[in-house]
């Protein structure tokens, strides 16, 4: 009788994971449909890359795209694509490293030290985090006019980050104090307790906030559009704006252009998902 009792339910339970491995398979599906039509069609033929579904099948393949791209990118005319890539890589790089920095050790003093208005401190913090960026575009460019065309504007206003802040500071909630107060007792002082105790104990939300702020930094466009004319300091990005721009347009190099802009993404995403994907289960299950 239990046999015969269990059976229905172990079925249930058979169905609603299938489902749930659709509704996955499905949306996973959709996801990267893009992404897979971008890749496969830098390396078509420009005049088979629109090609609706046929777009997705991978024949006539070859590097003449990423060829033709380099090559229409290597003068001084046309500017250069190594320095495109750099000028975005650096950008990047510095604003992420300088915000881990700078934000974790915002989010730790939120979340550990007493200090006068630190309560009211944060609610500013988090008020800012609804604030869009479009907002505030132009009074910051007045703001900073005087820093045009050079990659130092194009880093200094990211690196605070009230969003970043904000996720430090929930984290780092959920650190056991005790773990801080054993390490006290070891004679460690605020420093000491931060950098050998918090940060190792700190990595996935020092994955995801990597993750999240080189997405972010990775794709600027508005800003170093409002503030930068010389092609010198132009972000990859934005030159990318301008090649797909010329007429006609060559759909097959934008297509191995947009595969190069988002290649660095994936590659920053997959060296850091075992660490982006424990944070997000931690706050699941903590939720």
């Amino acid at each position: 009788m239990t046999t015969l009792n269990l059976r229905p339910s172990a079925v249930r339970r058979r169905l609603a994971a299938a489902r749930d491995y659709l509704i996955m398979a499905v949306v996973a599906i959709i996801m990267v449909a893009p992404i897979y039509y971008l890749i496969i069609g830098s390396f078509k033929p420009s005049e088979e890359v629109l090609n609706g579904f046929g777009g997705f099948l991978p024949v006539n393949l070859s590097f003449d795209n990423y060829l033709a791209a380099f090559e229409a990118l290597s003068s001084d005319a046309t500017g250069y694509f190594w320095r495109f890539f750099f000028n975005s890589f650096v950008i990047s790089f510095v604003i992420v490293v300088a915000g881990l920095i700078v934000n974790s050790m915002a989010g730790y003093a939120f979340a550990r030290l007493n200090w006068i208005g630190r309560d009211n401190v944060f609610v500013l913090i988090v008020l800012l985090i609804i604030v869009p960026f479009e907002s505030i575009a132009i009074p910051l460019t007045w703001l900073m006019s005087g820093q045009r065309d050079t990659l130092f504007v194009q880093m200094i206003p990211f690196i605070g980050n009230a969003f970043s802040v904000f996720l430090f500071y929930t984290f780092f909630l959920n650190i056991p104090k005790s773990l801080e107060e054993a390490a006290r007792l070891d004679g460690l002082g605020s420093w000491g307790v931060f950098l050998r105790i918090v940060v190792p104990n700190a990595k996935p939300a020092f994955a995801t906030v990597a993750i999240l702020t080189f997405l972010s930094s990775w794709g600027q466009f508005l800003w170093p559009l409002l503030m930068t004319s010389d092609p010198a300091v132009r972000p990859l990005p934005l030159q990318m704006s301008v090649f797909s721009g010329q007429l006609p347009p060559d759909w097959g190099e934008v297509f191995a252009f947009g595969t190069l802009l988002v290649l660095p993404v994936l590659i920053v995403f997959l060296i850091f998902q075992r660490f982006f994907i424990q944070s997000v289960a931690g706050s699941a299950l903590k939720g």
